[in-house]
C-alpha cells in the first residue's frame, strides 16, 4: 500500500477508512505508515495507512453550473 500510495504523490485522491467519512485531497509524502494529504484549504491531515480500506483518483474537472454548449 505505501508503494501504491508513493507513486500517487501529488495527485488528487479519495480516501476511505472503513465505514466514516471519505477525505479527498493531494499527496504529499508517505513516511513510516502515515500519509501525509493536503486538502483545498491547505489543511493536512495524517492518516494510517494501516486503516486505510480504499482509495479512489480524482479527476480534476472543474464543474461548471448552467449549460455546455
Amino acid at each position: 500500500m505505501e508503494e501504491l500510495l508513493r507513486n500517487l504523490t501529488g495527485k488528487k485522491i479519495d480516501v476511505s477508512c472503513g465505514s466514516g467519512p471519505i477525505l479527498r485531497g493531494e499527496v504529499i509524502e508517505v513516511r513510516s505508515g502515515v500519509l501525509y494529504l493536503r486538502d483545498d484549504d491547505a489543511k493536512t491531515a495524517y492518516l494510517s495507512i494501516d486503516k486505510i480500506a480504499s482509495i479512489y483518483e480524482c479527476s480534476d474537472s472543474a464543474s461548471r453550473p448552467g449549460f455546455i454548449a
